[in-house]
């Protein structure tokens, strides 16, 4: 449901937001160029809550006051959350430290302390290339039929798979599942 907004009331909804913006950026000390992001946050907040205003009830600035007040509140917090997680300043891993070298920041974390070893990704290249050789004789060990099958499902699904004709839905899910045991049997994580 689109409804139009009056010059009067867009005024002293850009007014109060202004306000509420340049409030909410002293009391973070944000830069000056977050202005107008929070700004905009607080006017998509209060526009999407203007439905709500009743004129018995009060002033139309008083409630845009209340809602940015309280939409405030919650940018605040992640604001804070963020920088408890991440710094007051973002740094990158690409700043050079010393003038003598060329050593990055990067450079300095180690490999079991990267973001791979978080998501339990291989770090160590001698694990990855055992892992490479255990995935090709597992490859390898399967039926041509199979192969071929594994290879059309790194494209597509097997719904996909079975309205274009390639077989039943039932029977490539079942053999899904056997190549997944044959795989397990093998020693590989079933994937």
């Amino acid at each position: 449901m689109r409804t139009s907004i009056s010059h009067s009331v867009l005024q002293i909804l850009l007014h109060e937001a202004d306000v509420a913006a340049r409030r909410l950026r002293c009391k973070l000390h944000l830069a000056y160029q977050d202005l107008a992001d929070v700004r905009q946050d607080l006017l998509v907040d209060l526009i999407a809550r203007l439905p709500a205003f009743d004129p018995d009830r009060g002033s139309l600035g008083a409630f845009a006051g209340i809602v940015m007040a309280n939409r405030a509140t919650r940018i605040a917090a992640k604001t804070k959350r963020e920088r408890l997680l991440y710094g007051a300043l973002p740094i990158s891993l690409d700043e050079v430290l010393g003038e003598s070298d060329c050593t990055t920041r990067g450079d300095l974390i180690a490999d079991d302390q990267g973001l791979s070893s978080c998501f339990s990704q291989p770090i160590d290249p001698f694990t990855q290339a055992e892992l490479c050789i255990d995935i090709d004789h597992s490859i390898g060990s399967l039926e041509p039929e199979d192969r071929a099958l594994c290879a059309a499902l790194r494209q597509t699904t097997v719904h996909r798979l079975a309205a274009q004709k390639y077989g039943a839905r039932s029977s490539l899910f079942r053999r899904v599942k056997e190549i997944r045991s044959a795989w397990t049997a093998l020693g590989m994580d079933a994937a």
